[in-house]
Order: C-alpha cells, then sequence, then structure tokens
C-alpha cells in the first residue's frame, strides 16, 4: 500500500534529486485539531536539501515544494511544514 508518506517521498525525488530528504507523518500530534484525519497522513514535516535550491530565496523554495506537492496538497494533506536547503546550508 502506498501511503501519502511514500508520495510526497517519490515526488519531491523525482523533482529535486535532493542529497538529503527527510518526510514525518507528524498526524498523531494533531489528532483532534481540524484536517486531521482517522489513520493521519495529513501533517507532515519535510526537511529536503538539493541542488536545485541555490540562489533561491526561502520563499521561492516553498513554493517550488508546495507546487511539486499540488496534488497532495488540494486533497488529502492539510498541513506541511517544509525546510529546504541548498547543499550546505544548516
Amino acid at each position: 500500500m502506498t501511503t501519502i508518506s511514500d508520495l510526497i517521498r517519490e515526488k519531491l525525488t523525482r523533482t529535486f534529486a535532493p542529497d538529503r530528504l527527510e518526510v514525518v507523518d507528524d498526524s498523531a500530534r494533531h489528532a483532534g485539531h481540524a484536517g486531521a484525519r482517522e489513520g493521519g497522513q495529513s501533517h507532515f514535516n519535510v526537511l529536503i536539501e538539493s541542488r536545485a535550491f541555490v540562489g533561491a530565496s526561502r520563499v521561492a523554495r516553498q513554493r517550488q515544494v508546495h507546487a511539486a506537492l499540488s496534488e497532495e496538497l488540494a486533497g488529502p494533506v492539510h498541513a506541511l511544514s517544509v525546510k529546504a536547503l541548498a547543499p550546505g546550508e544548516g
């Protein structure tokens, strides 16, 4: 069974060829809140490091990630926290 986490990981890998990618389902912390669904898979934290972000502002990076995940953000994903880094950034 493919999870939303798997789809996020697959799309970001295909789009950005990241050197580092962490996708964490944080839904359990939001149980009972707006947008939370039974079984989770609605709230995510993403850390991505890619050469695709070199020279891009923080806002531009966020927009790139959101564009890559537009289908998920329009549907099953209620909240997405993104930390997008260029190589060598902390």
